[in-house]
């Protein structure tokens, strides 16, 4: 196995701890990138970084994805073969109140990483895109072949727009891209913001969970055991990959009462669900 690095993007976030953890477990070097901003607490991220600073294989550098000069004395000194890129700034709703976060981190972000890419003989470029992209669509279940032109939030035209970025790219430069749009992935460590840990924490707390849309949406939860999986196997295919493709990441479909339930009984647990309606850009 090389000793080249392959360089996680968030690797203290919840996809990219656990990513850079697998590469590690399977003797891998990797270098681990995040700004540790204040999205969510960084207490959580940094105890995610003391679990992988525990490899010496591991090496972990904190620079903004906006910050175009450090990004690019990065991608030089290293030079990495594969790029596995998560880091964005995350959630749907946040988006809402806070635009420039989503401009810098997701398209001047990301456009700084495929510079690096392009100017480093990156052999493959892996990054996350979301199932967020599908927007307005009413046809289930997605397919990679569905259009995806009707974003209703601004995350997700963001993400929209790094799938445009990443085929004019692959196409000037013949840089192998991968996407993978992500369905809601749970699983130990997860943000502190999304709806499974949400109604643990309410549980755990004893209080109401609450439930938007009065319970009746459906959503698909892929686990991050399945994530992590994909992804390695994607890393070692690199030398194969020849035009930018998609895929999605679903694993599958649950009602979200019937997940407030299913933590329910697991936990033995009486609280009652109260019903909300909708909230704004829901997808």
């Amino acid at each position: 196995m090389s000793d080249q690095a392959i360089l996680v993007t968030g690797a203290a976030g919840f996809i990219g701890f656990h990513v850079a953890r697998q590469l590690l477990a399977e003797g891998r070097h990797v270098v681990g990138l995040d700004s540790l901003n204040s999205y969510y607490d960084p207490a959580l991220k940094r105890s995610r970084l003391i679990v992988l600073d525990r490899d010496p294989r591991f090496r972990f550098v904190q620079i903004d994805l906006a910050d175009r000069q450090s990004i690019a004395a990065l991608f030089a000194k290293y030079r990495f073969p594969t790029v596995v890129h998560l880091a964005a700034q995350a959630g749907v709703r946040y988006s809402i109140g806070h635009p420039h976060a989503y401009v810098d981190a997701n398209l001047e972000g990301f456009l700084n990483v495929l510079e690096g890419c392009r100017h480093n003989a990156c052999r493959h470029l892996i990054y996350a895109s979301s199932s967020s992209v599908y927007g307005a669509n009413t046809k289930v279940p997605f397919s990679v072949e569905d259009k995806t032109d009707h974003p209703i939030s601004l995350y997700a035209a963001t993400k929209k727009a790094n799938e445009l970025m990443a085929y004019s790219y692959s196409h000037l430069y013949r840089l192998p891209v991968t996407g993978l749009r992500f369905f809601t992935i749970y699983g130990p460590w997860m943000r502190p913001d999304m709806a499974i840990f949400l109604f643990a924490k309410a549980i755990v707390e004893g209080t109401p969970i609450k439930l938007f849309n009065h319970g009746k949406m459906r959503r698909d939860f892929t686990h991050i055991g399945d994530v992590t999986r994909v992804i390695s196997k994607l890393v070692d295919t690199m030398s194969a990959i020849t035009v930018p493709r998609s895929s999605c990441m679903s694993s599958r479909s649950w009602r979200r009462s019937w997940a407030a339930r299913r933590q329910r009984k697991c936990c033995r647990c009486s609280r009652a669900m109260y019903w909300k309606p909708s909230r704004i850009s829901g997808i």
